[in-house]
Order: C-alpha cells, then structure tokens, then sequence
C-alpha cells in the first residue's frame, strides 16, 4: 500500500517534468553536432515591415530600396532576401482590421549577439524612419549550407 500511496503522490509532477522535458528538447537550437553532414547550424531570421505610414501615405518602392541600401545591406553584405507581402492586424486603438502592404525580409546569420544588435539597428532604423509602431521579426534555429 505504501508504494502505491508514494506513485500517486509523485506521478503528476513526474509527468508534468517529462512533458515539460519533451517540450523544451523540441524547440533545442541544433548545433554542429546535431546537424547532417554538410549542413551547420544557423539562425533564419525574417523581418516584416508594415508600409502604411500613420497620418498617411506608404513607404514607396524607392523609399524601400533606400532603407535596404542603407541600412540593411552594410551590416549584412554577404546576401538577403526579399518578399512583398500582404499582413493584417488589428489596430490597438479602435480593434479595427487593417490591412497593408508588406515587405518581408530574410537574412541567415549565425545567432551572434553582434548580429543580434544589427537586426535591431534595422527595426529600429524603420521604425524612426517611416513612424512605425512595431517591425516584426521572427528567428528560427535550422541547419543549412550554401
């Protein structure tokens, strides 16, 4: 009766510490290790950058390829990639839908803290340059090569 008594009382925390293992092993960055061979470790970071500016008009195509030029392409030269998008939100002031053209950007990196503030300078740089409220950015940890 005893053991019985003492694997009820620790089976839910035990439980709640595997699951909860399980879950974070999952969203573990790979490593040199943990990737095939000829593949390495990095770090896939995209940007999305909302066009409308607040009080009217949008960012244009030559604004856009401005801001690539300088600000984006100095601190990543080696390559990047861009998409237009469509993104919708919801307005925190009204709870109006609002929907905008977008610019999606992509940009490989290695997870540095170095690389870190640059992708912040870029958001940063947006964000003061056309008033922006928020640059989304998204990281996912892959293994790949070029």
């Amino acid at each position: 009766m005893e053991i019985i008594d003492f694997v009820r009382k620790v089976t839910p925390g035990l439980v709640a510490t595997v699951v909860l293992a399980l879950v974070l092993g999952g969203c573990a960055a790979p490593d040199a290790h943990t990737c095939p061979a000829g593949l390495k470790a990095l770090v896939s970071a995209e940007l999305y950058f909302g066009r409308m500016i607040p009080g009217g008009g949008v960012v244009s195509e030559a604004d856009w390829q401005r801001f690539i030029d300088e600000e984006v392409t100095p601190r990543f030269p080696d390559g990047l990639t861009v998409q237009d998008a469509s993104g919708q939100w919801k307005s925190l002031s009204d709870g109006a839908l609002v929907r905008e053209a977008s610019k999606r950007l992509f940009v490989l990196i290695s997870g540095s803290p170095l690389e870190a503030a640059k992708l912040e300078a870029i958001r940063t740089a947006y964000r003061t340059r056309f008033r922006q409220d928020a640059v989304l950015l998204v990281e996912t940890h892959i293994c790949g090569a070029f």
